[in-house]
């Protein structure tokens, strides 16, 4: 094989092996079904998709998470993650032909209980987990051009998919996980859709995975602006500009007409949303839906706090604000958009009446901020040149990786009464007793430890082989720029 040939072959088993790793990561754990976050989104998709309504009248009783208008109960959410939910359950009603109707509606109905968990986990695969391995690919493309360094941009990438609570939220059908995958991939399509030439397809690309956060989480907007605010920076003053600024809106409008069809259907209107009617949480009454002022103490507590805090949970992200300097150099509007991303979603979680998120294991209304954190710490990589200071970045990465196998495996949503969730319960009492919430052991029977066993195996195996390729490519480049001199 000749030498280029095998550089790019190796190149393109990097990004194919790091997908695979990550899906399969996501894919292989899941989450509660009767979690009310994840059973009110799946009640609404399973009502559009088997009776044809948006009403949870029927399930009404088995989740504390819903909205209440007139004599019907519905979504108390953005139905973002519900519309993409719905083909997937109406695929299952297909292929099964089992639907809700007849189940007793039950949380200790095990029938009820296995045709929610089989709904979930296809759900939670082919939505949240492949939106997060996608997004994953589109970090390492970005790091690897804006550092020149696919090694750079392989430790971004590992610390955004696994590294961080992304790999445990991207097991559920919250809301969290799939924002911060659909900005990440906003980011990369501007990125590549304004060099050298401008493209439509990435125009469109970009807007519709901004315009569908806005319709998973509705505060997503801000975020999302600054990003198309860094957009038209990076258009200014250029040919196509205004052609591709119509392409992005037209992407962004699927995303509209998705929520307005969901709210006709749901309201016959498409001025409500579902959090009017909230039932039961007095605080969505204070400010807009329980958004007040940012507080100082709250925001202490959403990055150290030992109940909440994320540098507990991700630890590689204390190393973010060094690389935000050392993209600054290169990329400031880059690095500039970063900043404001980030400090939008940890100043808006810090104004939430409910800013600890009940039940959860770390920050997770902070979630979506990680993929750009994650993303500074490649230019960091690229200019550590001491091997002691690669070999404690690693390492740093390695523990981070550790800590979010264990949350992913155990709890991602720790009941609110632990002081320190990660220790306990989710160090000292699930895994000494091996309670994972693995797919061999939920679906096939499997002890959870051979269920954990197996992952083992695989995902070292993809590692090996990802490491593999990393170096091959990165010796094959260096003999080719040998022999070129």
């Amino acid at each position: 094989m000749p030498l280029g040939a095998g550089v790019q072959t190796d190149r393109r088993a990097v990004p194919a092996l790091l997908f695979a790793l990550v899906w399969l990561s996501c894919g292989w754990f899941g989450s509660w079904e009767f979690n009310p976050n994840n059973s009110t989104r799946l009640f609404a998709a399973i009502s559009l998709a088997e009776q044809g309504d948006a009403t949870i009248d029927e399930f009404a009783h088995l989740t504390i998470d819903k909205a209440q208008f007139g004599p019907h109960t519905y979504l108390d959410k953005a139905p973002g993650m519900t519309l993409l939910a719905t083909p997937v359950v109406a695929i299952a009603f297909g292929l099964t032909g089992e639907g809700a109707r007849l189940l007793e509606k039950r949380i200790e109905a095990p029938d009820l209980a296995r045709y929610l968990r089989l709904r979930l986990r296809l759900a939670t695969i082919l939505i949240t987990g492949l939106l997060t391995a996608l997004a994953t690919l589109a970090l390492w493309s970005v790091a690897r051009d804006v550092t020149g360094s696919e090694g750079a941009a392989l430790f971004a990438a590992l610390a955004y998919g696994l590294g961080t609570p992304v790999w445990g939220w991207s097991t559920t059908l919250f809301g969290h996980a799939p924002v911060a995958a659909l900005w990440m991939i906003a980011v990369w399509a501007v990125w590549r859709g304004t060099q050298p030439s401008i493209s439509p397809r990435h125009a469109v690309i970009a807007g519709v995975a901004l315009g569908w956060a806005v319709v998973i989480e509705y505060q997503a907007v801000i975020g999302g602006t600054l990003i198309a605010l860094w957009a038209l920076w990076r258009l200014r003053g250029r040919a196509g500009a205004v052609r591709a600024m119509g392409w992005a809106v037209a992407g962004a409008m699927t995303a509209g007409v998705a929520l307005a069809g969901y709210n006709l259907l749901a309201f016959g209107t498409i001025f409500r949303l579902g959090y009017q009617g909230v039932v039961g949480f007095e605080g969505m009454q204070q400010g807009l839906f329980g958004l007040t002022s940012p507080k100082a103490a709250v925001l202490y507590e959403i990055i150290f706090g030992l109940r909440r805090g994320l540098v507990w949970v991700a630890p590689v992200l204390v190393l973010a604000p060094i690389g935000v300097l050392r993209l600054a150099r290169t990329q400031a509007a880059m690095a500039g958009m970063i900043v404001g991303v980030v400090a939008a979603v940890l100043l808006v979680n810090s104004a939430y009446v409910y800013w600890d998120g009940g039940f959860s294991t770390g920050p997770r209304h902070s979630v979506p901020a990680i993929p750009m954190l994650a993303l500074v710490l490649a230019p960091l990589w690229a200019e550590l040149e001491r091997v002691r200071a690669r070999i404690a970045a690693a390492a740093l990465l390695a523990l981070s990786i550790a800590i979010n196998l264990a949350i992913a495996a155990a709890e991602i949503v720790a009941p609110d009464i632990y002081p320190f969730p990660l220790w306990r319960p989710i160090l000292i009492e699930d895994w000494p007793r091996g309670l994972f919430r693995d797919l061999p052991g939920e679906f096939w029977g499997w002890p959870h430890v051979a269920g954990m066993a197996l992952y083992l195996v695989l995902a070292a195996g993809l590692a090996v082989v990802l490491a593999g390729a990393l170096w091959r490519a990165a010796a094959r480049e260096r003999q080719a720029i040998a022999a070129a001199q």
